[in-house]
């Protein structure tokens, strides 16, 4: 049954000229049944995630700060190198189904992960991927950096909302997967020639939090589009409460990462500032 309703709606899917056996065995009931009865294993990881930075900030204070940037540029070379291949898998499909079937299916149908394997898996390995992004913060503390609200606030967040809303199968799921993806292949990518000493004009780090900013507004606009479509009684793969959540989300994110680019790029402040 799953193989022949896969094949009817095969038309959702772009050609992908190349597609791995683990994204061809892709189970997207088996993955979606695991995370309805583990989701709120994502509340553990928050709270121990919280105990380690800010136990981890009151050990470190009376100790100095570790030399890794070996390390911390592999970790960077590492998550860069996954959210490009990831969005090389995951942008064909919403690129697809925008000039094939319009916004509107982009937003309330999530054929994306109900009826392509690959997008569907790469979605699937997104979800999973908020735990071990955790780590970028265990490099902040030992390493004595400042670490500001947005920081752990974005990341404790994103972890419980991927987690809760995987199981829900949420059609604005695709936009969200697909921006932080991109999002993420400039600022890995960034932070890596950072941390091997590769000196970035100041203005690649402006269009890094632009583009986040933007991510911000389109997630904002998508859940709310979405969230209209249902209270008008259309059909929309995107249930109230998950879009609620969305909603506070993606406005907090918006004004902490909009007051984040004023007093990083625009304070006057912020110009005699030297990043490490």
């Amino acid at each position: 049954m799953e193989m022949q309703s896969f094949l009817r709606d095969s038309s959702v899917a772009p050609n992908y000229s190349i597609i791995f056996d683990f994204e061809r065995n892709f189970d997207k009931n088996l993955k979606r049944q695991w995370m309805m009865q583990n989701w709120h294993h994502s509340l553990y990881f928050s709270v121990l995630y919280v105990l380690v930075i800010f136990g981890g900030r009151a050990y470190m204070e009376t100790r100095s700060r570790f030399e890794i940037r070996r390390l911390l540029a592999a970790w960077n070379v590492f998550l860069a190198a996954f959210s490009i291949f990831g969005l090389c898998r995951t942008l064909p499909e919403m690129v697809h189904v925008l000039t094939e079937f319009g916004f509107t299916h982009s937003v309330c149908n999530p054929s994306y992960i109900e009826s392509v394997k690959v997008s569907g898996f790469w979605t699937w390995m997104f979800t999973l991927s908020k735990v071990p992004e955790l780590v970028d913060t265990v490099f902040i503390v030992l390493r004595k950096q400042p670490l500001i609200f947005l920081h752990w606030y974005h990341h404790i967040t994103v972890l419980l909302f991927t987690w809760y809303s995987y199981k829900e199968h949420i059609a604005t799921g695709r936009w969200f997967v697909v921006m932080n993806y991109f999002a993420h292949s400039l600022m890995y990518s960034y932070y890596a020639m950072r941390a091997m000493h590769i000196k970035m004009p100041r203005f690649v780090a402006v269009i890094i939090t632009s583009a986040q900013l933007l991510q911000m507004i389109c997630g904002f606009y998508v859940s709310f589009f979405g969230y209209l479509k249902r209270q008008k009684g259309e059909s929309c793969e995107l249930p109230d409460d998950v879009a609620s959540y969305a909603l506070l989300m993606y406005a907090s994110y918006f004004v902490l990462f909009a007051r984040f680019f004023y007093h990083t790029y625009i304070s006057p402040r912020s110009k005699s500032k030297k990043v490490d």
